[in-house]
């Protein structure tokens, strides 16, 4: 009897032994394992996108950190679909995390499990200057009103419309939130739904678009995963959510993204006569000496200074970019600059590396377009660049001219168009505005350094500099052909 409760026991033993053996890992225990963390997005400005710096965006920057904590690496891919992000997350094989601007709402909530919020914004309604403006639910009936499919607002107007039964709207997966705000901008449709925190970010590239009024109280963006009763990875998030909130790093990520809005385009005339008078000659020679050592005009080294910092020494971005030609610190380190804010280094390291670009650039680029090409992707990249020149070559326009190729930059912030392209998002407008206010600054070095305009006739020359952005669109054009 003895040997049979041993023979019971250690068979009950050996059972329960290879049951724990057997145990499947938590979805934290497999993340670390793999070493990695499967993180799906948005491709937009305040998710996720690719500029000449690398992967940046509000979104990306946290989850980053994120993966860095658990000491794996981030791999992110894009849904092109909200209704796809929400299928593919929790798949086999599949991204584990959702991190996409994601408002956790009653009806998502039923498909996904939120984590703790990490931002608040706030629903607003969007209408064009110059257009009758709503300012109250009433107001939307009647109007051309598109949102993005499967959002939030779909999911607000849907609510809407059990009160207001003549409420029309329509939904499209086809656009993304830069899309909306540029058909309201453009006279497309009346009106359109966003976040507070993306029309704060894009609105400086739609002076006709306002805010009619806030359409409820403000909502809670929070990070997504699939439901079950794995709590590993949901209690690993929100401990994070909850340490990056109480030591700062959520509050700095808030304002480096959404604490200021950025002014493009020029600076006036006299500003830039003052700004050659005051600031100008304690640079102006290191921009020879680096024009020397570059093979670079030393007055287009001087314009790109003057666009990215105003020749500020100290100027600082948002992203981090530092100095009077605002190098990364990845840049000023590959072009040996030890202190991004010394000028002399400086602009000779962006001279550096502007000659790089340039030099990097195909063949069958001739100038004066390859200047043209290489402030682009001194601005925007070599490779959304590429992107740029393929959909001209598809329009069937010429992909080696300036003329033909600006005209589609713009487009890489379009979602027809940039999920057709290999690199995806990129603010090409911006670009094309980077490119045409270094063009004017440089005609205007040009004009007043002279030989018989040079020391102290240019600023007396420069005061009497007509506006900078005088030269009409037809005449920009007339110019450019026959460069």
């Amino acid at each position: 009897m003895f040997g049979t409760r041993r023979a019971v026991w250690a068979l009950a033993t050996g059972f329960f032994l290879m049951l724990v053996g057997c145990k499947q890992p938590t979805t934290l225990e497999r993340i670390q394992e793999e070493g990695e963390l499967r993180v799906i997005t948005r491709n937009s400005p305040a998710t996720y996108f690719e500029d000449r710096n690398g992967e940046t965006g509000f979104e990306y920057e946290l989850v980053k950190r994120f993966a860095e904590d658990l000491g794996v690496e981030l791999k992110i891919e894009t849904a092109d679909k909200l209704d796809d992000l929400f299928s593919r997350l929790g798949h086999a094989n599949g991204p584990v995390l959702a991190a996409a601007g994601l408002v956790a709402s009653p009806a998502r909530s039923n498909e996904v499990r939120f984590s703790h919020s990490y931002l608040e914004v706030t629903p607003q309604v969007i209408y064009r200057n110059g257009e009758r403006r709503p300012t109250r639910p009433d107001d939307l009936v009647g109007r051309r009103i598109l949102v993005l499919k499967g959002s939030s607002h779909a999911e607000q107007l849907a609510g809407l419309k059990a009160t207001l039964p003549a409420l029309q709207y329509e939904e499209s997966d086809e656009v993304e939130v830069v899309d909306l705000l540029r058909m309201v901008d453009e006279g497309q449709i009346d009106l359109t739904l966003v976040d507070s925190n993306e029309l704060a970010m894009n609105q400086v590239y739609f002076p006709n678009v306002r805010v009619a009024f806030d359409l409820g109280d403000s909502t809670a963006l929070a990070w997504a995963m699939a439901p079950g009763e794995d709590d590993s990875l949901y209690n690993e998030v929100n401990a994070f959510l909850d340490k990056v909130r109480k030591d700062g790093t959520l509050q700095r990520l808030k304002e480096r993204y959404y604490g200021h809005v950025d002014v493009l385009g020029y600076v006036g005339a006299y500003t830039f006569a003052k700004h050659l008078q005051q600031r100008l000659p304690k640079y102006e020679q290191h921009f020879h000496q680096a024009s020397q050592k570059n093979s670079v005009d030393w007055r287009l080294l001087a314009a790109i200074g003057y666009q990215e910092s105003l020749w500020q020494p100290t100027a600082t971005s948002k992203t981090g970019v530092r100095g009077l030609m605002m190098l990364t610190e990845n840049t000023a380190k590959a072009m040996g600059v030890s202190n991004r804010l010394d000028p002399r280094q400086s602009i000779y390291g962006g001279g550096k590396y502007f000659a790089m670009i340039k030099e990097g650039l195909s063949e069958d680029l001739k100038e004066p377009d390859r200047t043209w090409f290489a402030l682009a992707a001194y601005n925007i990249g070599i490779a959304h660049l590429g992107d740029a020149r393929k959909l001209a070559q598809a329009e069937g326009l010429n992909p080696n001219k300036w003329l033909d190729v600006k005209k589609m930059l713009p487009r890489l912030s379009q979602k027809q168009w940039y999920r057709k392209t290999r690199y995806g998002y990129a603010r090409g407008g911006e670009t094309v505005h980077f490119v045409q206010n270094i063009r004017r600054y440089y005609d205007i070095l040009t004009w007043v350094t002279q030989p018989q305009m040079e020391g102290s006739q240019l600023a007396e020359n420069a005061s009497h500099l007509p506006g900078i952005n005088k030269t009409r669109p037809d005449e920009e054009q007339q110019r450019d052909e026959k460069l």
